[in-house]
C-alpha cells in the first residue's frame, strides 16, 4: 500500500506538471516516505522499550516476594537481563535517529537504515533462540537444586516419579513445542515491529534505482 501511494504520488505530479519528473521530485518523495517509515520503526523500538519496563517490574515483584529461593533468584536474574535490553533499544534508537538526521543524500540513507535494521533483526531473532535454550537448562537447574519445590509442582513430580520415561518424554516433548512456538513468533514479531517497515525501505530504493 506505501509502494502503491508513492507511485500514484508520482503520477500526479506528472499529470498536473506534464514535465519528467527530476531527481530531485524524486528524492523529496522518497525523503517524505522514508520519514514515515523512521517513525513507524522508532514507534516500535519505543514499544520495545515500554514493554521492557513493564517486564522489570513485573518480574522484580514476582522475585522480590516469592518465598522460593529458586523462582527469586530466577525472576531477580532475568529482571537484569530486561536492563540491559532497555539499553541495547535505547542505543539502537539513538543510531537510527543519527542515520535519520545525517547529512547524506536520501538513497545512502535509506541503505543505511535498511543495513543498521537487518542486522539488528538478524542479531535479536539469533538471541531470542539462544535466550530460549539459557531459559531451558537455567530453569531446570534451579529446580533441580530447589530444597523445597512448590507444592504444586512437588506433587506433579511425586506422580511422574513413578514413571521416569513419562516425565522425561514430557519435559522433551515441552521443550520442543516450545521452541518451535517462539521460532514462528519471534520471525512473526520482529516482522510486525520492523521488517515490513524495512520491505518498503526495499521497495523505494528500487523506484530510486529505477529512475536513476
Amino acid at each position: 500500500m506505501e509502494l502503491d501511494d508513492f507511485k500514484k504520488q508520482i503520477n500526479q505530479k506528472l499529470e498536473t506538471s506534464h514535465l519528467p519528473l527530476s531527481e530531485v521530485d524524486i528524492a523529496s518523495l522518497l525523503n517524505n516516505k522514508t520519514q514515515s517509515i523512521y517513525k513507524k520503526i522508532k514507534k516500535s523500538l519505543w514499544f520495545e522499550i515500554f514493554s521492557s519496563f513493564l517486564i522489570i517490574l513485573t518480574f522484580g515483584y514476582i522475585g522480590n516476594g516469592s518465598v522460593s529461593q529458586s523462582i527469586h533468584i530466577y525472576f531477580t536474574v532475568f529482571t537484569f537481563i530486561f536492563v540491559l535490553f532497555i539499553f541495547a533499544f535505547a542505543y539502537l534508537l539513538k543510531k537510527t535517529n543519527q542515520v535519520n538526521t545525517s547529512n547524506l543524500p536520501v538513497k545512502a540513507k535509506m541503505q543505511n537504515l535498511v543495513q543498521l535494521m537487518e542486522d539488528f533483526m538478524k542479531r535479536y531473532f539469533q538471541f531470542t533462540m539462544t535466550f530460549i535454550v539459557i531459559c531451558f537448562v537455567f530453569s531446570f537447574a534451579l529446580g533441580y537444586s530447589e530444597k523445597e519445590p512448590l507444592p504444586l509442582l512437588g506433587m506433579w513430580l511425586i506422580n511422574l516419579d513413578a514413571n521416569r520415561e513419562l516425565a522425561i518424554g514430557f519435559s522433551i516433548g515441552y521443550s520442543i513445542a516450545l521452541t518451535i512456538f517462539v521460532f514462528y513468533f519471534t520471525k512473526w514479531y520482529l516482522k510486525k515491529l520492523y521488517g515490513n517497515y524495512v520491505s518498503e525501505l526495499k521497495n523505494h530504493l528500487e523506484e530510486l534505482k529505477s529512475n536513476d
